[in-house]
């Protein structure tokens, strides 16, 4: 597929490594010559130094033959408008990353009205799923499916877990909730277990289920924590306003420590049910001040990472029950073995929402990608297909009879508002969702999990 990236920062810089390796024929336009280089050189892909809004830029890069032109520079203005002269010109699809809060309300005007496919908001995903996190604090990570009707929840296998030592099939008969563990990492190695496979302690497991099948299976294990009320956010962004907002108006007791004092003027009169404070969110004095020792969960959206990874260790090592770090340039396997229980990057949640609506455009036909999302540092994908066919091999086949390719798992499957976790005499039939879980990397339609 032909597509143009206008804007190589951290989006645009995941995005054209992502869809580079995945064999898309890759523009990259920026301003700076340097970065257009150092794309050009680490990646197979052209790059063009220039003014993405430019008509004739434009035309250079090839857009009135791109299939999918993605504007992600640091202007949301700019974006809307590069988008609009790349439709005009030819682009098939369009999408801009749009993250000024005064625009949230306009997404829908931006996609009718003016053509957009896709508008991505990096920092309001990153909050939702901060939010959703908070709200079953047990999870390391927690991302969902279906309208939010499945979740897939991460926790640490501690030793004294009733899992540990378990195999995957005992699970079933030991416990009334109906989960399933989808994949495992195990130090350096990930997998996605079979019925035989037996957990240990120090994994860290990846389960799917209903959210109220999940709270139940937390509660059996003895590890529920409740959903916490009083937040603590260090760093008063984008990022950071939209998750006070949607947490102060869902009945969290929220405060806000912003360093800038002009933005902390801004907050206070755009939350008027969270407390907002003028000070320094990486200051012992001042944590400890705002009652961070009486904290149900601490969050650090700071623009500098290595700041929200030492307030967030730091909260944990006073006993905070739940904390959350925004990091976007430390890899995942730094962070853990570091002990940051949760760490949350906005450009990977961004380039993920981009790379399901791209596999979603290579296959329109009898089933495509609704959602997607990347998993262990990227060595696990988790997908939501849509099957449309009638006629497909699979189609009403049991799926004892079909053949997965390794490292291959399907999750569960929604039929009809229903939740199926699949058992070999299951069928997959037109109509349904279907959630794979694979340590493999690509899949565009269903029919390639089959050998």
């Amino acid at each position: 597929m032909n597509i143009v990236i206008v804007g190589d920062g951290k989006v645009g810089a995941a995005l054209t490594e992502h869809l580079s390796v995945e064999g898309h024929d890759v523009v990259v336009i920026d301003k700076d010559p340097k970065v257009v280089e150092e794309m050009v050189n680490q990646y197979d892909v052209m790059g063009l130094c220039g003014n993405g809004a430019s008509y004739s830029v434009q035309k250079e890069a090839g857009v009135d033959k791109a299939r999918l032109f993605i504007a992600a520079t640091s202007s949301d203005e700019l974006n809307i408008l590069c988008c609009l002269v790349a439709k005009k010109i030819g682009a098939h699809h369009t999408i801009a990353r749009v993250r000024n809060p005064e625009y949230a309300q306009q997404l829908h005007f931006f996609k009718e009205e003016l053509g957009l496919s896709l508008v991505v908001n990096p920092e309001f995903a990153a909050a939702n799923e901060i939010a959703r996190v908070l709200r079953f604090p047990t999870a390391l990570n927690m991302e969902s499916f279906a309208g939010d009707r499945v979740d897939l929840a991460e926790i640490d296998l501690k030793a004294d877990n009733p899992l540990s030592g378990m195999c995957v099939f005992e699970i079933a008969k030991r416990f009334k909730s109906r989960v399933l563990i989808c994949a495992v990492q195990r130090g350096e190695k990930v997998y996605i277990p079979n019925g035989n496979f037996c957990l240990e302690a120090g994994d860290r497991i990846h389960i799917t289920s209903k959210r109220n099948d999940m709270i139940a299976f937390m509660k059996e294990l003895g590890i529920y924590r409740h959903r916490t009320k009083n937040v603590l956010i260090s760093g008063g962004g984008k990022m950071g306003y939209y998750l006070a907002k949607q947490l102060s108006e869902t009945g969290h007791q929220v405060k806000v420590i912003e360093i800038d004092e002009q933005r902390a003027t801004v907050l206070a009169e755009l939350l008027p049910h969270a407390t907002v404070i003028c000070g320094d969110g990486s200051d012992r004095a001042v944590l400890l001040e705002q009652g961070l020792d009486n904290q149900d969960a601490f969050v650090s959206l700071t623009t500098i990472d290595e700041e929200n990874i030492i307030t967030t260790m730091y909260a944990s090592s006073i006993g905070v029950g739940k904390t959350v770090a925004k990091v976007n340039r430390v890899s995942y396997d730094i962070l853990q073995s570091i002990g940051i229980e949760t760490a949350v990057s906005s450009k990977t949640i961004a380039a993920n929402q981009i790379i399901g609506y791209v596999r979603a455009l290579e296959n329109s036909g009898s089933s495509s990608v609704q959602t997607l999302y990347k998993l262990v540092n990227d060595r696990v994908e988790a997908l939501e297909f849509r099957i449309a066919s009638e006629n497909a091999f699979y189609i009403g086949s049991a799926l004892k009879e079909l053949q997965l390719k390794a490292d291959v798992m399907i999750g569960c499957i929604l039929r009809k508002g229903k939740i199926i976790y699949p058992c070999g005499d299951d069928t997959i039939e037109n109509g349904d969702n279907v959630i794979v879980i694979t340590a493999q990397s690509g899949f565009k339609n269903f029919e390639e999990i089959f050998r």
